[in-house]
């Protein structure tokens, strides 16, 4: 049977919740064939028959723990199949607590850096030697405005997304193949509730809806650009932070590092 290659695969981690799953979502009604990876099979499974059923789209599915080396290498086995190839790759999958590294857990930081940037090194680079080859693809891993500021694991992981998938972009250039970091600001999803962070004391203004944030990291896509940071607001943040001499940097650290150690983290973003 030969395939149709006009139908677009995206393999997306972290799909069944969140930024992820709102990526899963609007690619199924852009009528993308979707490859759809979390932990939990019971909800990836309800996932995949309700994306099938409302748009008509193949949906596959992959139980795996991105931490665990063995379940991470079956997704970077199913990237590299020549016979199934993946056109886009969304690297989503990640979370966070409340808490300081110095009073923290050693195993916890560990697997944050695994989810976070071991499995986006892997599986990226099962994924864009195949999209080089075939001259067309794209890359998209969910960084965050925390990848700009000093002030946890979880920040120094981002940071390390976003400079990553900005190198690659650059190394990408004129194959067809596109690299873009995704840098959202604080999102409406369960990830903060899962972390256990309290966040109620926030303004609404703050919060952006998880679509939107998808929305407009396609468009940023189709333009070619390597980083993407949803909505004015939080776009105005990010070039003020970039402009700030190092020492006001600092300064913005210490003080999220000075909530943690009082037993609030400051916010971070979903991703």
């Amino acid at each position: 049977m030969v395939e149709d290659r006009s139908v677009v695969t995206a393999l997306i981690t972290g799909a069944t919740a969140g930024i992820g799953n709102a990526f899963a979502r609007r690619l199924a009604a852009d009528g993308h064939a979707l490859v759809l990876v979390a932990r939990d099979r019971a909800r990836l499974d309800d996932v995949a028959a309700t994306l099938s059923a409302a748009h008509g789209v193949p949906v596959e599915v992959i139980s795996a723990d991105l931490a665990d080396p063995d379940a991470l290498a079956i997704v970077a086995e199913r990237l590299r199949d020549p016979e199934r190839p993946v056109d886009l790759l969304v690297n989503n999958a990640g979370f966070g607590r409340e808490g300081t590294f110095v009073n923290g857990d050693l195993d916890y930081e560990l697997r944050l850096l695994d989810v976070l940037t071991r499995a986006v090194l892997v599986l990226t680079h099962a994924a864009v030697p195949g999209m080089v080859a075939r001259g067309r693809g794209g890359v998209i891993t969910v960084s965050s405005v925390a990848a700009f500021l000093p002030g946890s694991t979880y920040s120094a992981a981002k940071a390390w997304a976003e400079i990553f998938t900005t190198s690659l972009a650059i190394e990408l250039e004129g194959t067809g193949v596109t690299a873009t970091a995704l840098c959202p600001g604080l999102v409406r999803t369960e990830f903060h509730r899962r972390a256990e962070i309290d966040m109620t004391h926030l303004p609404a203004w703050v919060w952006l809806d998880a679509d939107r944030v998808v929305r407009e990291c396609l468009a940023d896509v189709r333009r070619g650009r390597m980083v993407s940071v949803p909505s004015v607001r939080y776009r105005a943040g990010v070039a003020l932070v970039r402009r700030l001499p190092f020492r006001a940097v600092e300064a913005l650290g210490r003080r999220a590092s000075r909530r943690r150690s009082g037993g609030r983290s400051g916010g971070r973003s979903d991703g």
